[in-house]
């Protein structure tokens, strides 16, 4: 009996030794989960019981690859099938870390609102993975801005097996041939005696300036029946990050702006992009603000807003009205303000446009009646990231110096009126 029993015990020490701790077949690849949850299924088919369900950032083990499907391998050793279009690499996991990190230091653009849950994509990009959702009537930040075209059956590339290195393909030793070399090629055949006369009754007859211009006109005819390429249809995409800190990128179309509604009604069918209160200012028992908005009309453009407007609550008629506006910007991300003290004296913001050219920041004085420009400086901006940078900026609570071309300005004008 105990002869029987070596040979066995043998056996569990060998497979132990080749998958310590006993869970299963050794991993080929890691893995993250993309969705919020998502289920690992027994089996490929869709109908197969589900063995597990897995949270966002969750770390997996990949064990087998079918195609696009993986297996995969939770830290409490269940296993289960699922679409590798849902699992993030250590790439992508590293780069929303990074964009979660960066986005927490943008300054807001204002609280914007959903009507319907909205999911949050790690990219701008239909086919990237949803890791969270927007609940019904909730709120974000807006942080950022991007327009990206949308091509159709585009899908997210991902690597989450390291490939193995290319099999080296070894060159056959040419033998060296001991073959005889063929005979030498004939001389080739002398000129027929006629060859002058050939060579004229080839050559082709000139055309008159009619038919050329026949042949021009019928080759502008044929472009013009030429159908045009389609252009590619684009997509903006804003940069929200939620309360708790997570950052993700969902369609602009879909976020509505939460400034009150008797402000919001002077939209005149623009897209609100960001908004601020700029002061307080109480009318009996309520509370009302003096805002700042930026808005585009029709969006879809490479930048921010086309527009900015200053309102104010008049006390006495108890409605707003318009203190400033801009039109026929090109602005970008971010705007910044400071909101001022009591009916909005001190209040400040700025603005990033293009100026003849340039890239500029403007920066704005509210005394809470009027808006006047204080500065304008050269702003460095780079096209590759979602948001401006903030170089530049005016340290928080110190005041501007004022333009010198404003300056300028003014003197000639006081000049005109004296003489």
């Amino acid at each position: 009996m105990l002869a029987r029993l070596i040979p066995f015990n043998c056996l569990l020490v060998l497979l132990c030794a080749c998958n310590p701790g006993g869970r299963g077949p050794s991993a080929i690849g890691e893995a993250y989960v993309g969705p919020a949850t998502l289920n690992l299924r027994q089996e490929l088919a869709p109908k197969s019981p589900v063995v597990g369900t897995v949270k966002h950032g969750e770390k997996l083990d990949v064990v087998q690859t079918r195609r696009r499907f993986v297996r995969v391998r939770t830290r409490s050793g269940a296993m289960g099938w699922t679409d590798s279009r849902q699992l993030l690499s250590t790439d992508e996991m590293d780069d929303l870390r990074e964009l979660a990190e960066e986005a927490g230091k943008l300054p807001s653009q204002g609280e914007a609102s959903v009507y319907d849950a909205l999911n949050m994509h790690t990219e701008p990009n239909r086919g990237s993975p949803s890791f969270a959702q927007i609940p019904e009537n909730g709120s974000v930040a807006v942080v950022g801005h991007r327009l990206v075209p949308r091509l159709p059956g585009t899908t997210r590339q991902t690597s989450i097996v390291t490939p193995a290195p290319p099999k080296s393909i070894r060159k056959k030793k040419q033998k060296e041939s001991s073959r005889i070399p063929p005979p030498p090629m004939p001389a080739a055949p002398p000129l027929p005696a006629n060859w002058l006369e050939l060579s004229k009754s080839a050559l082709p007859q000139s055309r008159s300036e009619e038919e050329f211009a026949k042949e021009a006109a019928a080759g502008t005819a044929r472009e013009k029946e030429e159908p045009a390429e389609k252009p590619i249809p684009l997509e903006d995409w804003s940069l929200v990050r939620m309360k708790d800190g997570r950052t993700g990128w969902v369609l602009a179309r879909m976020l509505v702006m939460a400034i009150p509604d008797e402000v919001a009604q002077y939209a005149e069918g623009h897209r609100i992009t960001s908004y601020f209160a700029l002061a307080d200012i109480k009318d009996g028992d309520q509370m009302k603000h003096h805002w700042l908005w930026t808005t585009i009309e029709s969006g879809r453009e490479p930048y921010e807003f086309d527009g900015l407007r200053v309102f104010i609550w008049n006390v006495r008629r108890h409605r707003y009205e318009t203190a400033y506006i801009e039109r026929k910007l090109r602005g970008y991300y971010p705007v910044v303000a400071t909101k001022g003290a009591e009916r909005g004296e001190g209040a400040t913001f700025s603005v990033i446009v293009d100026s003849g050219g340039q890239t500029v920041r403007k920066t704005y004085v509210f005394n809470g009646t009027r808006v006047n420009l204080q500065r304008k400086e050269p702003f460095t901006r780079d096209p590759g990231q979602s948001v401006p940078q903030t170089a530049g900026a005016a340290p928080p609570g110190q005041p501007a110096p004022p333009d010198p071309g404003f300056l300028d300005n003014l003197k000639s004008r006081a000049k005109s009126v004296l003489k």
